[in-house]
């Protein structure tokens, strides 16, 4: 949404607004100076100042604790080198952020450099709404910490100039870098009339300045070479100036970027808003009104005039219009209404269908009815609400929830923190009167916030007593919304964001609500006493939006009897879910007025509770008739569990409210368990309530699909514990509980068959060894030996041996410049090895006679050696030769014998030996090193025991042999974001998303033939799976408006969704072809799940998670990496509990995994053999196979055939 589809609202404490689209001045820069405690760079030309962080700054994709501030307009994230290396030759060899840059002096007295780190409420909340107004598309962004460097009145550098600076030319702008954790953003702001000059000398002639973002020289494999290089200027003079006449952000003058995201990052995005709103006209300026010192930000409108109509008291009927924020003046003591379209609340929305299949999603008091849209609930007679939500009426209601965030307490540097801190509320409705408690309030801060009456005033509303015609906020919208609320304090300019998430009635009829408070609130003293006057409040009615503002006025009394009367203005939003096939709830008022009195607030500072209680009215704004009915002004005396029914004139009568019985004036709770004894059914127990009753299934019990029947739990049966399953035996297959009464039988590696009748695999007969290696076949395995006069493993061999250790250590002690052969330094200790080039079991000293045992490394084992004359009983390693492989590259380890977990972490691939379903974490070591890569996802290839990742640094897809070898690229153009990335191991193809290009492709394994098969409806795709077997393809997509898990055949042809509810972020994801289980982990949800996908039967795994990325699977187990841990966690699905947790010794953020089978998993598919009889790409599908072409067809003869053999 762009920001001419926006009303831009801002709220502001000083007299007068003025709506302008010219440059920014001085004064609304972000504070700088003496008075903002800056420091102050050294006056001079080409100083640099280093300023240690408080918290990093992210650049690309590196973190910086500390960075160099440079006279010359720029900030470094290294040393700057002398201004004569990048002074018109740009870009520099160190990382540069350029607000203006070129050659600049402050020695003249009148240019300053200032600086500082700021972290306090006003200057991170004008960082974010800088932030969030320049990208209106992304989530909203709250920054932590902020830098704020500002060149004032800084001009050219020239050696010969008068040195008084009176006709010099001078530049004033200011960078500000705003980060959070996982980001930071670059704000720089060039003001009106500052820049009069846009070129500076270098050498013998004159420069073009220059801005943008530089990351400097990068370290490669092998060579160092320029790394990204984002320029914002060009060498054209104008382009300079026009940094103080456009924009990116909304407001002329003002640049927004992202210059550094974490875990990784593509490049520097600049701001989405470059259009410059229409000029709006100004009020006219109050007296004392100077622009010069006036901070205020300008208010944007989309070309209409800033109206504010008055509250009149007298009765005269007010025209409500859709208005910008106004400022609190004397004559005009009342908010109306705000227009806040920017807001987006189409977050929800009824199913489509019918009330046959949906009715159990109404209230058990509402009433389901048809549309010709769809369907929608309506609380019955005697309750209101939504339908979704209904309660009785009259019915006295709770709220409880707890409350979060942090606030600042006048001008202290320290917030006083809120950790799920108790809220209760109690309203009773026939009076409109509620009541709020707040716990564990300490007295730093708890007196400071009695005038915070806004806290509860949204249960005063949702529950307000109703006028004739007109509906609280309960009856209209339910008890599930979202409420966020500013609230700025006029005298000292304090904010406060105030944002409850009501999420509904919960099992004992409370409703449940979330709040969290940031910002800053003025002091009140302790012992002061605060006194609320009443307000009215206009609240104004949309599509699943609700706005209002008010303006509330507050005594505080102080300990010695002085009275201050302050001012604070509120302005709130309510978004919910309106069901929108009923025409007639589009008939509510589009208005209604909230008049609220008896306002009472007080500190309890022995018990540390904040209280607070006010009357409630909801009616017409315009006043209407004074309502003298009691039911209407709450001075009925019905009981508080009754409904006070108005009659003619001032007569009324009470009514008990559902569930209680008596004569209104004394009502008393019905006890239904009591009188119904059968209420509940069969096998439940029935729990009373006031008002209402529960039940509850007895032990050995649980409700059926209806809610309401309880039926027996059937106990499960673990045959595999038991013995009582049909697997083979022991030594060939392997019984795995599943739950209930179901168990999967599966043959252990090297057999094959149903499970139940596993049969050995003749590796020999595959192949499996080198040409020049003799095959011996076991059961269930089989070894290779290389022949006579070969050396290796068997899987490699070759006529030359490499040196082993032992022969490395012994030849580098001897004299090879003898001339009679090698020979030993006098008196120096050698190593002997054995034919096979290993450490000796025993190793002596052939001076002094002394000899010991050694292990296979060639260290000594204690307590073995011996004195002269006697020879300690060494036994051997091993008895055997040791199989020595290929050799390798030094950034390349081969992999042990065994099934093994692959995960990249940053800049290697490491790997730990599975023994059994146990991670041996002792033996765990990097398999691949490469530095200056950001590895995201990894897949195996089980054929040629090859590991193939994507990397997103300089965007490519690699492949390595795991028994050594050289990494191989394999694609490295036509890609931006490559994530997942899987293998089909029986039709030799590879498939991978890309999450900027945002689709899925498929390639040949070596990269040749490429093919996009889906690209469409794709918003941020990541994992990705292969069941090659089946000829099926799974992936998730982690859009945060609709996140997603798919599946299609593997020509992607018979794409559909298989998951798409209760899902927040699913980054990893495992199909396990045993189980035919697809499982994924969500790190929104922080649950693991699995389901069949071929039935649709999805299960919880494990809850509370906390933030997993990579996941993969081997038998029993799931394994994945996790961000915040840091580690590879091992789950057991069955049991649905972590069994094991490794943490590699590097700890950094741990990204794909996969598992390194010994041997392949059994299975064909029709590609499997001779390419399934397709001229290129073969991919398979449940019943066939599809040969498609690749997309850079320039295949000669090649041949299409759809799906089918």
């Amino acid at each position: 949404m762009g920001w001419q589809e926006r009303g831009w609202l801002v709220c502001a404490s000083f007299l007068g607004f003025v709506a302008s689209v010219q440059t920014i001045t001085r004064g609304e820069l972000f504070p700088y100076g003496p008075s903002a405690r800056d420091s102050l760079l050294e006056p001079g030309n080409d100083q640099t100042h280093r300023l240690e962080l408080q918290k990093p700054v992210l650049f690309y994709d590196g973190t910086f604790d500390s960075i160099f501030i440079n006279t010359n307009g720029f900030v470094a994230t290294a040393e700057p080198t002398s201004e004569s290396t990048y002074l018109g030759k740009m870009p520099p060899r160190f990382g540069m952020i350029a607000a203006l840059q070129g050659d600049l002096d402050t020695s003249d007295g009148v240019g300053k450099v200032f600086f500082r780190q700021d972290s306090s409420p006003d200057v991170l909340r004008r960082a974010a709404e800088h932030i969030n107004r320049a990208f209106p598309e992304d989530d909203e962004v709250n920054p932590t910490h902020a830098v704020v460097i500002t060149w004032v009145d800084v001009t050219s550098h020239e050696p010969q100039s008068r040195g008084d600076g009176i006709d010099k030319k001078r530049n004033t702008f200011q960078l500000v870098i705003a980060s959070l954790e996982t980001a930071s953003y670059a704000i720089v702001q060039y003001t009106r009339d500052g820049i009069q000059f846009s070129s500076t000398p270098a050498e013998d002639s004159s420069v073009v300045m220059h801005a943008g973002f530089s990351k400097g020289w990068v370290q490669g494999f092998l060579i160092s070479r320029q790394g990204p290089y984002y320029r914002t200027t060009t060498n054209d003079e104008a382009s300079v100036r026009a940094l103080a006449e456009e924009t990116n952000s909304g407001l002329r003058g003002v640049w927004v970027y992202e210059i550094g995201t974490s875990p990784y990052f593509t490049n520097v995005a600049p701001g989405e808003v470059t259009d410059l709103p229409t000029e709006a006209t100004p009020h006219q300026a109050p007296v004392g009104y100077d622009e010069a010192t006036d901070a205020r930000r300008p208010v944007y409108t989309d070309g209409q005039q800033i109206e504010y109509p008055p509250y009149n008291p007298e009765g005269g009927q007010i025209a409500v219009h859709p208005v910008q924020y106004q400022p609190h003046q004397p004559e005009n003591p009342e908010v109306v209404v705000v227009d806040d379209t920017d807001i987006n609340v189409d977050v929800f929305s009824y199913n489509l269908g019918t009330c046959a299949n949906n009715r159990n999603k109404c209230s058990q008091f509402a009433d389901c009815k048809d549309y010709s849209g769809g369907y929608c609930c309506h609380c019955r007679p005697g309750f209101y609400g939504n339908g979704i939500q209904c309660v009785a009426e009259g019915k006295p209601q709770r709220m409880n929830g707890k409350v979060h965030g942090r606030l600042y307490v006048g001008n202290s540097p320290s917030p006083v923190e809120f950790t799920s801190n108790d809220l209760h509320s109690y309203v009773v409705v026939n009076d409109g009167r509620s009541y709020v408690a707040i716990s564990d309030i300490p007295h730093t801060i708890g007196p400071s916030l009695q005038p915070l009456a806004a806290l509860g005033s949204l249960i005063g509303w949702a529950f307000a007593l109703e006028q004739p015609g007109f509906k609280n906020g309960f009856s209209i919208i339910g008890g599930e919304f979202t409420r966020q609320a500013e609230v700025t304090f006029l005298q000292g300019n304090e904010k406060l964001t105030i944002k409850q998430e009501f999420k509904g009635i919960d099992e004992h009829d409370h409703l449940v609500v979330r709040t969290t408070l940031e910002g800053q609130i003025p002091e009140v003293p302790l012992g002061s006493t605060v006194q609320i006057s009443p307000y009215s409040e206009i609240y104004q009615y949309s599509n699943n939006l609700i706005t209002s503002s008010s303006t509330r006025d507050y005594a505080v009394t102080l300990p010695d009897g002085s009275t201050d009367t302050k001012t604070y203005q509120c302005r709130q939003t309510i978004t919910f879910q309106s069901c929108q096939h009923d025409e007639s709830s589009r008939n509510m008022k589009p208005t209604q007025m909230l008049s609220v009195d008896q306002v009472f607030a007080m500190y309890d500072a022995n018990n540390e509770l904040i209280r607070f209680a006010m009357s409630n009215k909801i009616g017409d704004i315009n006043g209407g008739e004074p309502e003298e009915n009691p039911c209407f002004t709450g001075r009925h005396g019905c009981d508080t569990n009754a409904v006070c029914r108005p009659g003619q004139g001032n007569q009324f009568t009470c009514q008990c409210a559902a569930g209680f019985s008596g004569d209104g004036r004394i009502c008393y709770d019905i006890d239904e368990c009591r009188e119904q004894p059968q209420i509940c059914g069969f096998h439940a127990i029935c729990n009373n309530q006031p008002g209402t009753f529960r039940c509850e299934c007895e032990d050995g019990y649980q409700f059926s699909s209806d809610g309401q029947t309880c039926i027996e739990v059937n106990r499960p049966v673990d045959a595999c514990e038991e013995g009582t399953h049909t697997c083979d035996i022991p030594q060939r297959a392997q019984c795995t509980y599943t739950g209930g009464s179901a168990y999967i039988c599966s043959c252990l590696p090297g057999f094959i068959g149903d499970g139940r009748n596993c049969q050995d695999v003749d590796e020999c007969q595959l192949g499996r060894c080198h040409q020049d290696a003799v095959c011996y076949n076991t059961q269930g395995s089989f070894t290779c030996q290389c022949r006579p006069g070969y050396y290796g493993d068997g899987f490699y061999c070759s006529p030359e041996r490499t040196k082993t250790q032992c022969e490395i250590h012994r030849d580098s002690l001897l004299d090879e410049s003898s001339p009679r052969g090698p020979r030993p330094p006098i008196g120096q200790y050698i190593p002997t090895c054995d034919e096979n080039g290993a450490y000796e079991p025993m190793q002596c000293h052939g001076s002094t006679g002394h000899c010991w045992c050694v292990d296979r490394n060639g260290q000594e084992i204690p307590g073995t050696r011996s004195g002269p004359g006697s020879r300690p009983m060494c036994i051997d390693h091993d008895g055997g030769p040791q199989p020595i492989g290929p050799t390798p590259r030094p950034d390349v380890h081969p992999l042990p014998p065994g099934t093994h977990l692959l995960f990249a972490q940053s800049g290697r691939i490491e790997h730990v030996l599975l023994e059994g379903y146990d991670m041996k974490k002792d033996d765990a070591k990097p398999v691949l090193h490469l530095p200056e890569k950001v590895i995201i996802g990894v897949a195996y290839d089980c054929v040629e025991k090859m590991v193939y990742w994507t990397e997103i640094t300089s965007p490519s897809i690699s492949k390595a042999n795991i028994q050594g070898g050289e990494p191989i690229a394999v694609i490295s153009s036509g890609l931006d974001s490559p994530e997942g990335i899987a293998i089909d191991h029986l039709g030799r193809t590879m498939f991978w998303t890309d999450s900027v290009k945002d689709h899925i492709e498929v390639a040949s394994l070596d990269g040749s033939q490429r093919r996009v098969i889906i690209n469409s409806d794709l918003v941020n795709p990541r994992a990705i799976v292969t069941d090659p077997t089946n000829g099926n393809l799974y992936w998730s997509d982690w859009n945060r408006e609709a996140p997603k898990i798919e599946t299609s055949y593997m020509d992607g042809s018979n794409r559909r969704v298989l998951v798409k509810d209760d899902l927040g972020l699913p980054n990893g994801l495992t199909y396990d072809s045993q189980s035919s289980l697809l499982c994924w982990a969500d790190a929104g949800t922080h649950k693991m799940e699995c389901m069949h996908p071929g039935r649709g039967d999805r299960r919880k795994v494990l809850e509370g998670i906390q933030y997993p990325f990579g996941i993969t699977s081997f038998g029993k187990n799931i394994y994945y990496t996790d961000w915040q841990r840091d580690a590879v966690v091992a789950v057991d699905r069955y049991a649905g509990r972590e069994s094991d947790v490794f943490q590699p010794q590097k700890r950094t953020k741990l990204y794909g995994i996969t598992a390194a089978y010994a041997q392949c998993p059994s299975g064909q598919n029709y590609c499997a053999v001779n390419n399934g009889g397709c001229t290129h790409l073969c991919l398979a599908t449940p019943n066939g196979r599809s040969c498609k072409c690749p997309d850079n067809a320039g295949s000669v003869g090649c041949v299409e055939r759809d799906s089918g053999y």
